[in-house]
C-alpha cells in the first residue's frame, strides 16, 4: 500500500462532541458526554470537546469537560463558534476573545445536550445550516420530541394509547390555572401528573394527590414552560423503556423496567440518591414486550425521529395496558443511562453503539444531500 493510500485510510473521523448548555439538564449533560469520549474509538475518531456554558458560551480544549463539571472558570480557554455558513463547517475562534484559537473542521457532530437549546431543534438547526452531519434526529423531530403535548398528538393520531390529559398555556396573572383546576379535578381527578411541556430528566415534574398539590405543582412546572400538561395518573403501573435505533427503517431494543427509589422516576431517583434501579430485560409477558416495542417504532416514526431515542411507557400491574408516555430524542449516556444499557443487553455494546450512531448521521446526511436544494425558473422574472 503507498503511503498516500495507507495516510488516507488511517485518517480519524474528527467528531466534535457538544455538551453542557443552557438548560436545566446541564450537570446531566456533562456526565453522559464524559462516557461518550470515554467509549469513543480514539484509533477511529479524534474527539474535539466542544462545552457551552450555562450563560450561553462557547469554549474549546481537551479541559473543557474537566472545567465545567468543576464549575472553574474557563477564561483561558479559546472562545468559540459554530459558523452557520457551509462554506467553512466547523469551529471558528471568537476574534477579541482574551485567547483566540484556531478553526478546526468538523466531519461529524454528537449532540449531548439535553432538554432546550439543544434536544429541541435549535442546535440540529445550526448544524444544518452549517452543512455537518450530525448525531440523533432532525430539526422537525427534535422539537415535535421535546414537546411533551405534540408528541402525545401525533402519537394519539398515530394510534398509539396515551394516558388522558390536558393542557394549557401558563399566564401570569394566574387566570388560567384558576380556570383549569375544577376540570381537571372533574376531567382527570387524583392523582395527576403536572409537567412543563419542554423539559426533561423530570424537571419541574409534580405529582399531586390534591388541589393544594395541585396549584403548587402548576406553578412549578410554570417556571420552566409556558404550556403545562396535566396527565391522569396510572396507579399500580410500571415505567418501562425501550431503546430505538436507526433512520428509515429503526428497531427497538429489549424493554427494560424502572424500579424508582422515590414515588415516580424524578430527577432525584434518576441521578442524585442512587437507589432506583433497572431490570433489564422487564420481566413482561412475550406479547406485551412485543407490544411495547411495536409502539416505541411507531411513535419514532411518528416524530419524524432519526438516529436515537429512548421511548418510556408506562404498563399497568393488572391488565397490562400499554400507555406512551414520553419520548426522548438525546436520552442519557451517563454510566446507569437505560439508553446505552438496553442495547447492550440486545447486543449492541457501549462502543460498538457509539459507531453505529456516527455511521447513522452520516448515512443520512449522505442522503440530504443528493436532494435538490435549489430551483431555476424559466426566467429572470425577479431581477426587474
Amino acid at each position: 500500500m503507498s503511503t498516500k493510500k495507507k495516510s488516507r485510510a488511517q485518517k480519524k473521523i474528527r467528531v466534535g462532541v457538544i455538551f453542557g448548555g443552557r438548560s436545566a439538564e446541564h450537570e446531566v449533560s456533562l456526565v453522559s458526554a464524559a462516557s461518550i469520549i470515554k467509549a469513543l474509538d480514539k484509533r477511529k475518531y479524534e474527539i474535539i470537546p466542544i462545552g457551552i456554558t450555562p450563560s450561553g458560551t462557547w469554549v474549546s480544549g481537551p479541559q473543557v469537560l474537566a472545567l465545567m463539571k468543576r464549575r472553574a472558570p474557563m477564561g483561558h480557554l479559546p472562545a468559540c463558534t459554530l459558523t452557520a455558513d457551509p462554506s467553512m463547517p466547523g469551529l471558528s475562534p471568537v476574534h477579541g476573545s482574551r485567547r483566540a484559537g484556531r478553526r478546526q473542521k468538523l466531519d461529524v457532530v454528537f449532540p449531548v445536550l439535553h432538554g432546550t437549546f439543544g434536544e429541541d431543534g435549535t442546535i440540529q438547526g445550526l448544524l444544518e445550516l452549517a452543512g455537518i452531519p450530525y448525531v440523533g434526529a432532525g430539526v422537525l423531530g427534535s422539537a415535535v420530541g421535546m414537546d411533551k403535548i405534540v408528541t402525545k398528538q401525533l402519537c394519539e393520531h398515530a394510534g398509539i394509547p396515551v394516558a388522558p390529559y390536558l393542557w394549557f398555556v401558563n399566564d401570569r396573572a394566574g387566570r388560567k390555572m384558576r380556570a383549569m383546576v375544577p376540570l381537571i379535578e372533574q376531567r382527570l381527578g387524583y392523582p395527576a401528573f403536572v409537567k412543563p411541556s419542554n423539559s426533561g430528566s423530570s424537571v419541574g415534574i409534580s405529582k399531586a394527590h390534591n388541589r393544594k398539590e395541585l396549584i403548587a405543582a402548576i406553578a412549578l412546572a410554570g417556571a420552566y414552560d409556558r404550556k403545562i400538561l396535566i396527565e391522569r395518573g396510572i396507579e399500580r403501573s410500571r415505567e418501562i423503556e425501550v431503546s430505538v435505533l436507526g433512520n428509515d427503517e429503526p428497531v427497538a431494543s429489549v424493554p427494560g423496567e424502572i424500579i424508582s427509589s422515590n414515588e415516580f422516576y424524578d430527577y432525584d431517583a434518576k441521578y442524585v440518591d442512587g437507589k432506583s434501579r433497572a431490570v433489564i430485560p422487564a420481566a413482561l409477558p412475550r406479547a406485551v414486550s412485543r407490544r411495547v416495542m411495536d409502539c416505541a417504532v411507531r411513535s419514532y416514526r411518528a416524530i419524524d425521529g432519526a438516529g436515537m431515542a429512548r421511548v418510556d411507557f408506562l404498563v399497568t400491574k393488572r391488565s397490562n395496558a400499554v400507555y406512551f408516555n414520553e419520548i426522548n430524542t438525546i436520552p442519557g449516556f451517563t454510566s446507569i443511562s437505560m439508553y446505552p444499557k438496553l442495547w447492550e443487553a440486545s447486543g449492541i455494546p457501549y462502543s460498538r453503539l457509539l459507531d453505529r450512531l456516527i455511521a447513522l448521521a452520516l448515512e443520512r446526511h449522505r442522503t440530504n444531500l443528493r436532494l435538490k436544494r435549489g430551483f431555476r425558473p424559466k426566467s429572470n422574472w425577479f431581477a426587474s
